[in-house]
């Protein structure tokens, strides 16, 4: 294996030249450059990359902590998160909080003593203690993805759902259906707390109750959406439409709905938060709430490399919209559009 007095001496150059050229430092003249990097290639000669961190104080790796990975949101969004890193010169160490506060601080601690240049988080409660310690001390650059912790001088990068959830009750509303109920995530997540208060809000704008019962809480687990899906369906009166602020919580009401021999939409309405795929698939394809969640992950890197690198690093926030599927009563071909922007029919 080639070293790095081995590229030196092929280039006619000192060691402290090659690790300028390395470093990419700019005092280093255009023609010695190209000879080295000549010489690196020529040589197959690979860096160390413990070494090189000791050197720059720099390892060119992000720590990702995603509150779910089976969750195709999640998923969805690792892959952007990785793919826009990638390009940037970085890697991604991704760690699975499996919605649990303390395996996401074991993997916050974790990531930080391997030396991670920054952290993106998408925090499974509202208050972790070692991620509040982290954001308050400041010494390793944070970034809030898709969920944050309110009170935290920490960018956050996030869906606005406000709207589609207005379409969507708006859409139910049009279909006919009066007795709506909801299947809440966590009410400590923000993404929990925000989607069924942008539900109950809606549904005032049509005149439309949500008694108690209606509301049903779940944890954003596929197994919380049956269960609370066979709670609406033993009311005196159950519910004529569900709406499931998660994917998996929406797939376990599905479950549940089968599992009595009832049928969607015949017999209760399905729709759901955070398309997917899967979706377009099921029988009936499902009436969804997509985020925009490639974008989403290049975002929060380019937000949180902002911070790495110096440069101001501000929040952002994107739009969800609804995909219009049959989960709901609809009528027409809402099953034959695609999951792609360009394909998607979307309510207006």
């Amino acid at each position: 294996m080639a070293s790095i007095k081995d590229v030196a001496s092929r280039a006619g150059v000192s060691v402290a030249t090659v690790s300028r050229v390395l470093n990419e430092h700019p005092a280093v003249r255009p023609e010695t450059r190209t000879r080295v990097l000549a010489a690196v290639a020529s040589l197959g000669y690979r860096p160390n990359a413990v070494a090189r961190s000791l050197r720059t104080d720099q390892t060119r790796a992000l720590g990702l902590v995603i509150s779910d990975v089976l969750n195709p949101f999640f998923t969805e969004l690792a892959r952007s998160v990785e793919d826009e890193a990638r390009a940037l010169g970085y890697s991604v160490v991704i760690g699975n909080a499996d919605e649990q506060p303390a395996l996401q601080d074991h993997h916050v601690r974790t990531l930080i003593d391997r030396r991670i240049d920054g952290l993106l988080v998408s925090p499974t409660d509202g208050g972790s203690p070692m991620i509040t310690e982290t954001a308050r001390e400041g010494g390793t650059p944070m970034v809030f993805v898709d969920r944050w912790i309110p009170g935290l001088d920490v960018p956050v990068v996030r869906t606005d759902g406000t709207a589609a959830v207005r379409d969507l009750v708006a859409h139910l509303h049009a279909l006919g259906h009066r007795r709506i109920a909801v299947i809440a995530g966590p009410a400590a997540t923000t993404t929990g707390s925000e989607r069924v208060e942008a539900f109950r809000q809606a549904l005032g704008e049509y005149g439309l109750p949500l008694p108690r019962e209606y509301v049903g809480q779940g944890d954003f687990q596929a197994a919380s959406g049956r269960r609370v899906t066979a709670g609406f369906l033993d009311l005196a009166r159950p519910p004529e439409a569900i709406f499931a602020t998660d994917n998996l919580m929406a797939l376990g009401a599905m479950d549940e709905i089968r599992a009595r021999g009832l049928r969607v939409p015949d017999d209760v309405a399905l729709a759901a938060f955070d398309d997917i795929p899967w979706f377009l698939h099921t029988a009936p394809p499902v009436t969804a709430i997509a985020q925009p969640t490639g974008e989403l992950g290049r975002a929060a890197v380019r937000a949180l490399v902002d911070r790495i690198e110096g440069r101001t690093a501000h929040s952002v926030t994107l739009t969800a919209r609804l995909v219009v599927r049959r989960s709901c009563g609809e009528t027409g071909d809402g099953g034959e559009t695609g999951h792609t922007d360009e394909t998607e029919r979307s309510s207006r």
